[in-house]
Formats: structure tokens, C-alpha cells, sequence
């Protein structure tokens, strides 16, 4: 079973590689579709806090949820000053710090992929199996957003696909406990906590990113982006 486990994680995760797609495209109309790519993320960031990763953190009851969503998003707020005191004190920042933190963000959420993973194996093969290709579908317009989201913050496109796959390893972290700890440990909280995260990263650093570009065009574009990214979410959730 645990190999059936790792072999699955290991395919998710090989999902980060995706933004690859991009590495060919002409700088000049990479950065035209970056700004859109920020915006499909936002999308999929507040789709996966809301339509996935909260309706499952319900059985902890309201006011639990709403406490660990809170903790999320002060927890982020945090890290991210932290990232600003570190790298910006100076007046030189050679990345947006949110390009960092949304690694932080997408490193919990694929942990919490591979406990999901590790939990559905646990109960039969076949659950595994769907629960895999669910995450898996998930996982595409995330990344696809995420890729263009740190090469928008200043990483070169070869870095951002390096540390979105290292973020995306901690599937595999999250896949053995969960396998070896998943009758003892109890990691329900971390779904709205990192619900939490989500909301924080595509509302105060992705969005206002957005208000940037004011042409009525570009804002539509992005606004359609934004409902792409909610949609393909929203339409996960019959698998």
C-alpha cells in the first residue's frame, strides 16, 4: 500500500513541472500573459480555500474553522513581514516577498494533498486511485498560476519551476505521516488553517498586484481569469 501511496505523491508532484511549457515562450509575450496567470492564480487560491479545503474543515465546527482561518491568515501576515524585514530593510528587494510566501502556501497545501492521498489509499485502492486523479486535476491550473505568479515576482523561469517542485515535494512528507500516523494524529485543523493562507496570498498580494493595470481591457481579461480559476475549482468538486 505505501508504495501505491509514494508512486502517487511522486506523480503529483511531478505536476510543478508543468509551468516547463512556458520556459519556451518569448519574453516579450511571457510578460504580457504573466499579469493573466497572476490573475487565474488568485482565482484557484480563493476556489481551493472555499470550495474545497473549508467545506471539508466543517466537521470541526464553526467557530474551531473560523479560529484556525484566522490563525492562517495571521500566520501568513507574519511570515511575510518577516520576509520584508529580511530581504527589504535596505530598500532592496530583488523579489516580491509574495512570491516566497506563496511557496510557503503551496508547500501545506501539498502536504495536506499527500495526507488526503495517504488517508484514501488507507481505506482501498480504487479511492486512492480517484483521489489521486482529483488532486491531480486540482493541482494543473494551481500551478500553471503559481509558475507565472514567482516569475512575476522576479525569480527567472528556470528557479521558479526549481522551487515550485521543491514546494511540491512535501506531498511526499505529507503522504508518510500520513500513512504511519493516520489512526493517532489528528490533522483536520490544517485545512482551514491553510484555507487561511490561500485567502490571505490571492487577497493582499495577488489581487492588489491586479489593480495595478487600469486599461479596461487588461481588467476584464483579468476578471475573467479570476472566473476561470474559480470555475475549474468549483467543477473539481464533482470528482
Amino acid at each position: 500500500m505505501l508504495l501505491w501511496i509514494l508512486i502517487s505523491v511522486v506523480i503529483v508532484s511531478f505536476i510543478s513541472f508543468i509551468g516547463i511549457f512556458f520556459l519556451a515562450l518569448k519574453k516579450k509575450f511571457l510578460n504580457k500573459i504573466l499579469i493573466l496567470l497572476v490573475a487565474l492564480a488568485s482565482g484557484a487560491l480563493l476556489g481551493g480555500a472555499f470550495f474545497h479545503l473549508l467545506p471539508e474543515s466543517l466537521d470541526l465546527g464553526i467557530e474551531k474553522t473560523s479560529l484556525f482561518i484566522i490563525s492562517g491568515i495571521l500566520v501568513f501576515f507574519v511570515l511575510e513581514k518577516f520576509l520584508h524585514w529580511r530581504h527589504c530593510h535596505k530598500g532592496k528587494c530583488p523579489e516580491h516577498t509574495f512570491s516566497q510566501i506563496i511557496l510557503l502556501g503551496d508547500g501545506l497545501h501539498n502536504f495536506i494533498d499527500g495526507l488526503i492521498i495517504a488517508a484514501a489509499y488507507l481505506i482501498n485502492i480504487s479511492l486512492g486511485i480517484t483521489t489521486t486523479i482529483a488532486i491531480i486535476l486540482h493541482e494543473i491550473p494551481q500551478e500553471i498560476g503559481d509558475f507565472g505568479v514567482l516569475v512575476y515576482g522576479g525569480f527567472s523561469k528556470g528557479k521558479a519551476l526549481f522551487y515550485n517542485f521543491l514546494s511540491a515535494l512535501t506531498a511526499i512528507l505529507g503522504a508518510i505521516v500520513g500513512y504511519f500516523l493516520s489512526r493517532s494524529l489528528d490533522v483536520t485543523f490544517l485545512l482551514p488553517f491553510a484555507a487561511g493562507g490561500f485567502i490571505y496570498i490571492a487577497s493582499t498580494d495577488l489581487i492588489p498586484e491586479l489593480h495595478k493595470r487600469i486599461k479596461v481591457s487588461e481588467s476584464v481579461l483579468q476578471f475573467i481569469f479570476i472566473l476561470i480559476g474559480l470555475g475549474l475549482m468549483w467543477s473539481l468538486r464533482f470528482l
